[in-house]
């Protein structure tokens, strides 16, 4: 059975036309893509949640980003993948061959502007993470991926299907200081943290003013 702990996107993603592509399932924790594969298949989530990102020459590990069940994932402007993709719990993902999805676009002009809004959403998923790394204090950082996961699961309850370590790689900070923050937080009554990987925002006008 597949993991529960995911996030249903609140918005409707562009979806590809892979419906008859094959569907591969992942365990936690394995691998996906490499960082220097062949970039040669796409990925789309069936349902799970999976993790991008690239370890640095220091020996950190940097997640550009999270997708959820309906994303897609894995377009590189080359020919090779400048991430690694690894399931965050157990996952099943849709794959179709890049070539066959470019030659199926050239045809149809409908699926060209599916893969355009994916590429679209792509970038702003980009572009949200640049300004939150931006952001200066911890507090700022943790609001910020609060706020995001709960507008993609559509309410103010949070099941997190990733790690404490998961997002402190996310965010650019230490195991210890996201831990201490959602302590802080829940000290100061803006969210209520029930279990580890459940949280509820409260006070979420609150945690919008930290980002502002």
């Amino acid at each position: 059975m597949l993991s529960p702990l995911r996030l249903e996107p609140a918005f409707a993603p562009p979806a590809l036309p892979m419906a008859a592509a094959s569907v591969i399932r992942y365990a936690a924790g394995e691998e996906i893509f490499a960082e220097g594969d062949t970039a040669d298949l796409v990925y789309e989530l069936v349902e799970g949640t999976v993790r991008t990102g690239r370890l640095l020459r220091d020996g950190r590990r940097q997640i550009d980003a999270f997708h959820f069940a309906g994303e897609a994932f894995g377009f590189e402007a080359g020919d090779v993948h400048r991430t690694t993709a690894e399931a965050v719990g157990e996952v099943a993902v849709r794959i179709v061959r890049r070539r066959a999805l470019s030659d199926l676009a050239a045809r149809d002009g409908d699926v060209a502007r599916r893969l355009y809004q994916v590429t679209i959403a792509g970038l702003q998923r980009s572009q949200d993470h640049v300004l939150m790394l931006g952001r200066r204090s911890a507090c700022e950082r943790v609001a910020g991926l609060l706020l995001l996961l709960a507008d993609r699961a559509g309410g103010s309850e949070i099941d997190l299907p990733m790690s404490r370590q998961d997002m402190a790689d996310y965010l650019g900070l230490t195991i210890e200081t996201v831990s201490r923050t959602l302590t802080q937080f829940s000290q100061e009554g803006l969210i209520a943290l029930p279990t580890v990987r459940h949280v509820e925002l409260l006070e979420r006008d609150a945690l919008e003013a930290l980002c502002e």
